[in-house]
């Protein structure tokens, strides 16, 4: 149980970072690589279940921090990004990864992406191996170390 304690704790204080940088994260390639984590994080296991699609597209919704772009822009680019994964899982991954690297060449953009995979990952109350190895890699696509995020 502690271990999921220290998860939770680390997960708010990810999003309670997240809202102090909310102004500086308005880019279109942050709002693209959050897409994309998210879809990675709804598809991690290989599949996209009806119920993981819906469950990620109300947490994108609700998100303060996602709130900086249109709600139905952010859902049409997750849904694509879905459609991606679904017609070829591991091509679409790599389109995705590709996506998510392009913010990387701002750090608090790279960071705040990772962190955005994090907080969806555990919303649920499980953020799994499969989610964690889909955020690790987003780190390496980021040129950050999975460490710094406890991956």
């Amino acid at each position: 149980m502690a271990l999921w304690d220290r998860f939770k704790e680390s997960a708010s204080q990810m999003q309670t970072q997240l809202v102090a940088k909310k102004n500086d994260l308005k880019s279109g390639a942050f709002r693209d690589a959050s897409m994309a984590m998210c879809a990675l994080v709804a598809a991690a296991d290989g599949t996209v279940d009806p119920a993981e699609r819906q469950r990620v597209a109300q947490l994108i919704s609700a998100n303060e921090v996602l709130q900086n772009f249109p709600a139905d822009d952010l859902r049409r680019r997750f849904e694509e990004n879905l459609d991606k994964l679904t017609a070829d899982f591991a091509f679409g991954k790599v389109g995705l990864l590709q996506e998510i690297a392009k913010a990387g060449k701002k750090p608090a953009e790279a960071r705040a992406v990772v962190q955005i995979g994090i907080v969806i990952g555990g919303a649920d109350g499980d953020f799994d191996k499969d989610e964690r190895a889909v955020v690790r890699e987003a780190c390496y696509a980021l040129d950050l170390p999975p460490h710094e995020f406890d991956l």
